[in-house]
């Protein structure tokens, strides 16, 4: 890959090239590990900035130090992992330092400071349901990497230009900063603004809010948490790693030990509004385009929940179009149909990759 990264005597003369660089070439995310080229996602795929030679451990020492504290890279010396976020060329950056094999390295996310719009990030329309909903729980789901945190901010944002809500995030790091406009954000970030997501879900109820985002439910406390928060009159939006709303389901009941899970399982069933699973596959012309599959938890899904029949959701989900709801494999077939994306590619993230063909021949 072409670059502009400046060279002296074989080290990168700043940190800061890069990080022009991968603005400059809408990068997803950066690299550093010893031993490689710095390497860009784009568009979903790796290049090595091969005008920089493979970095050395100085090289990633120094390159860490210009964004970094110290007590953060002592903290990466002794095994263990940092996150934290900072803004450079009007982009915010998303940062993990780590080890690997013994030698600093560093991943970086790029978060463009510009909110966008349902319409501009290609959502389906449910999304405005979501955000209208003064109640419930909403998760969306997907890998990592494939806008889970950009379609969260999207629809923080929306409510913040439409609704007089206070809205309480917690987060790790912070991603998107907001600017106040008809709501009140709060903003509060792990490790610097709080001990851990559990404690802030806590604290949350003592916040007044009306609107809490959970940048992601890593754990059975923050899970059990967002259920509460649910049920107790609030509008939750929150994050999962999982591929499906099916899968979303089971996960979430499968973190609670036996004896609880028919407990959550009704939980669940009662404050769910939906769960959207989305995927950022390689358009043939270039750039990324979001795929998603969308439930909406009425009467149906929430029964087949609440009676353990969470195999049966995707039949539901096949015929129920007329409320908005769409398997994750239709609309790959879609987007294969309408010359947006190659079959090899919506492969590569569809659900059943046999029923994905037989739609499309």
């Amino acid at each position: 890959m072409d670059g502009d990264l400046a060279e002296n005597n074989g080290k990168i003369k700043a940190f800061a090239n890069l990080l022009d660089l991968a603005i400059d070439k809408g990068a997803s995310d950066v690299h550093i590990v010893v031993g490689a080229h710095p390497l860009l996602r784009i568009d979903g795929r790796l290049l090595p900035v091969t005008s920089v030679p493979p970095l050395t451990t100085e090289n990633v020492n120094t390159l860490l130090a210009e964004i970094a504290k110290p007590d953060q890279l002592e903290k990466v010396k002794n095994r263990v992992e940092v996150d934290f976020s900072f803004e450079y060329g009007g982009t915010r950056f998303r940062t993990n330092l780590y080890l690997e094999k013994n030698q600093p390295a560093g991943s970086l996310r790029l978060i463009t400071s510009k909110i966008k719009t349902f319409n501009e990030l290609g959502l389906p329309p449910i999304v405005e349901f979501f955000t209208s909903q003064s109640q419930g729980l909403v998760i969306i789901t997907g890998p990592t990497g494939h806008g889970k945190s950009t379609t969260l901010a999207s629809m923080i944002q929306k409510i913040n230009l439409e609704r007089r809500e206070h809205i309480v995030s917690i987060e790790d790091p912070i991603e998107y900063s907001f600017k106040n406009e008809k709501s009140l954000i709060s903003q509060r970030e792990v490790g610097n603004d709080t001990q851990s997501f559990s404690s802030a879900l806590r604290s949350a109820l003592r916040e007044d809010p009306n609107v809490v985002l959970i940048g992601e439910m890593r754990d059975l406390e923050t899970i059990e948490s967002a259920l509460i928060m649910a049920e107790t009159g609030h509008l939750v939006l929150t994050t999962l790693h999982t591929n499906s709303a099916a899968q979303t389901v089971d996960r979430i009941v499968a973190v609670f030990p036996a004896y609880q899970q028919q407990q959550v399982r009704s939980q669940l069933a009662s404050v769910l509004l939906g769960v959207m699973s989305q995927r950022l596959i390689p358009r043939i012309s270039g750039g990324r385009i979001v795929a998603s599959e969308v439930m909406i938890a009425n009467s149906a899904i929430r029964t087949l929940i609440r009676d353990n029949k969470i195999h049966q959701i995707p039949n539901v989900i096949q015929t129920s179009a007329s409320e908005g709801m769409i398997l994750l494999d239709k609309v790959l077939a879609e987007l294969i149909s309408r010359g947006e994306v190659s079959l090899e590619d919506a492969l590569t993230w569809s659900i059943s990759p046999k029923s994905l063909k037989m739609m499309v021949y």
